[in-house]
Order: structure tokens, then C-alpha cells, then sequence
């Protein structure tokens, strides 16, 4: 009889399981990624933009709301990831598991 991990790497849901976690993480990181591309070469090609005033009276620049909206947006990737692994994946673990041990 062959042991659990040896059923669980042969299911086709977890074969699923893993081809679906591994595509929605690169998504996101991409998309991460490409949002850090983006401030970057703002930086690095229009930092007048960046360090443009709020307004006439603000100490504040444009480039400390975009930064932190940035650092933001990791956090905000980040939560959907773990709401989509605790539902979906979460539920498809516990199928491949109820089915392993059947």
C-alpha cells in the first residue's frame, strides 16, 4: 500500500490545488512587482511629479501619499491572498485530505 504522501502528490486535486496556489501567488506578485516598476521609474524619470506639492501651503509631496499608498497595497495583496488560501485552498486541502485517508 502506498504511504499518504505518495496519494496526496498523485491526486489530481492536489495537483490542482498546487497549479492554482502557485499561478494566483505569481499574479500577485507580479502585480506587486510591476506597482514597485511603476514608483520607481516615477523616481527615477518624472521625480518632479513626486516632488510636487499637495497644495501651495503643504510640506507634503505627492510622493509620501504614492509611497505609502505602495506599502499599503502590499498589505492589501497580502490579505487577499490569505482570505482566497483560508477559503478556496483551505477547502480543497480538506477534500484531498478527507479523500486520502478514506
Amino acid at each position: 500500500m502506498k504511504d499518504v504522501y505518495s496519494q496526496i502528490q498523485e491526486n489530481p486535486r492536489f495537483q490542482e490545488l498546487v497549479a492554482k496556489r502557485e499561478r494566483f501567488a505569481w499574479i500577485l506578485s507580479a502585480l506587486m512587482l510591476g506597482l514597485y516598476l511603476v514608483f520607481i521609474f516615477l523616481i527615477a524619470f518624472v521625480p518632479h511629479l513626486l516632488g510636487t506639492r499637495i497644495s501651495p501651503d503643504s510640506p507634503i509631496t505627492w510622493g509620501i501619499p504614492m509611497g505609502i499608498g505602495l506599502i499599503l497595497s502590499a498589505f492589501v495583496l497580502t490579505g487577499i491572498y490569505v482570505r482566497r488560501a483560508n477559503g478556496e485552498f483551505d477547502r480543497l486541502n480538506k477534500a484531498i485530505l478527507d479523500e486520502v485517508q478514506k
